[in-house]
C-alpha cells in the first residue's frame, strides 16, 4: 500500500496515529462549537468572530517566540498539553453548569483557535522529521490517517449525540489529544535515533530553535508576493464561508429545537464532508487537474461558490445551505 522503507516504519506509523487521534479529538469538538455558538445567543455570533480574531492576534506571536527559543520537539507537546488542560478546564465549567452563556461563547473561541494551532502545528513538526523524498512517498498515507480520524469523530457525534453528553465529549478528545502528544513526543525521538537512509535519510531540523523574532512569520509573507497571494486566497474564501456559515446556524437555531438534533446535523455535515473529499482525492482530483490545469482546478470552487449563493437565495433553507456547504468545504479539501 506504501512505498515505506524499513527504517521508516516506525515514524510512518506514530505519524498515522498522531493525525488520527488529532482530527479525532477535534471532529468532536467542531459540532459542540457551533451548538455553543448558538446557545451563547446565535444572533451575537459575529461578536465572537470578532474575539477569536483578537485572540489569534496575541496568540500567534507568542507561539512564534517559543519556537524561536525552544526546539520544536518540546514545543509541540507543551502546546498540545496547554490545550489538553483548557479541556479539563472546560470540562469542570460544563459539570458545574457555570455562567452558561459566557462559557459557551468561550468555548467557541477557543475551538476556533484551537482548530488553527493544532493541525498547522502537527504539519511543521513532519516537516522537521521527514525529507521532502519521504514526503512524497508518506504524507499520502499519513493524510488518509486524519481523514480516518475525522470520520470516526464525526460519526461518534452524529450517531451518539443523544447518549453522550457535552462533558463526556469533551473528555473524550482531551483524551485523544493526550494520545496525540505522545505521538509528536515519540516521533521526534524517532527521528533522532532513525538509522541514515542516503538521499532520504531523516533529517535533524528539530534539534534546536529556529531563532528569529515574534513577528518573523508575520514579515516573511509580507515581503513575499507568492505568501500575500496565498493569504488574500484564504481571506476570500473565508469571507464566503463565513456568509455561509451564520446563514446555516441561524436556520439550524430557528428550525431544530434540542441539543443533540442540532450536534447530530452539524456531525453529519462534517461526516459527508470528509467521506466526499476522501473519495474525490483519491478518485477524481488527479485527473481534474491533469484535465484543466492547477487554475482550472483552483477556479472550481469560485464557480460551486457563485452557483451556490445563487440557489441558497432562491431557496434559503437548512438542508440547500447544509448541502452547499458540504460540497464547497469538500470541493475545498
Amino acid at each position: 500500500m506504501v512505498d515505506v522503507r524499513e527504517a521508516e516504519a516506525g515514524g510512518l506509523v506514530r505519524a498515522f496515529v498522531y493525525f488520527f487521534t488529532l482530527l479525532y479529538g477535534y471532529y468532536l469538538l467542531r459540532p459542540l462549537r457551533e451548538e455553543m455558538g448558538i446557545r451563547g445567543d446565535v444572533t451575537k455570533i459575529h461578536w465572537l468572530f470578532n474575539a477569536t480574531f483578537v485572540v489569534m492576534l496575541a496568540a500567534v506571536p507568542i507561539y512564534s517566540a517559543l519556537l524561536a527559543r525552544v526546539p520544536r520537539r518540546r514545543a509541540v507537546p507543551w502546546v498540545y498539553r496547554f490545550f489538553l488542560l483548557n479541556l479539563v478546564a472546560f470540562w469542570a465549567l460544563v459539570r458545574g453548569d457555570v455562567a452558561a452563556v459566557w462559557m459557551a461563547r468561550a468555548f467557541y473561541v477557543w475551538v476556533s483557535v484551537y482548530n488553527l494551532f493544532v493541525v498547522s502545528v502537527f504539519w511543521s513538526l513532519l516537516a522537521d522529521v521527514f525529507t521532502p523524498g519521504q514526503g512524497k512517498r508518506l504524507f499520502g498515507f499519513v493524510s488518509a490517517g486524519g481523514t480516518a480520524g475525522a470520520l470516526l469523530g464525526s460519526a461518534t457525534v452524529a450517531w451518539l449525540s443523544a447518549h453522550l453528553s457535552v462533558g463526556v465529549l469533551v473528555l473524550m478528545s482531551a483524551a485523544s489529544l493526550e494520545v496525540a502528544a505522545q505521538c509528536a513526543s515519540g516521533l521526534s525521538r524517532w527521528a533522532r535515533r532513525a538509522p541514515p537512509a542516503g538521499a532520504d535519510a531523516a533529517p535533524r531540523r528539530d534539534e534546536g530553535a529556529l531563532g528569529g523574532s515574534a513577528w518573523s512569520g508575520f514579515t516573511a509573507v509580507v515581503r513575499s508576493r507568492y505568501l500575500l497571494g496565498v493569504g488574500f486566497q484564504v481571506l476570500l474564501f473565508s469571507l464566503g464561508s463565513t456568509f455561509l456559515y451564520l446563514n446555516l446556524l441561524r436556520i439550524a437555531a430557528a428550525v431544530l429545537p434540542g441539543t443533540a438534533a442540532r450536534l447530530a446535523l452539524f456531525a453529519k455535515v462534517d461526516l459527508a464532508v470528509n467521506v466526499l473529499a476522501l473519495a474525490m482525492g483519491s478518485l477524481a482530483t488527479g485527473r481534474f487537474i491533469a484535465a484543466t490545469g492547477l487554475r482550472g482546478a483552483l477556479a472550481a470552487v469560485p464557480a460551486l461558490t457563485v452557483a451556490g449563493f445563487g440557489i441558497a437565495a432562491l431557496s434559503p433553507g437548512l438542508w440547500t445551505l447544509g448541502a452547499f456547504q458540504t460540497l464547497r468545504r469538500a470541493l475545498h479539501f
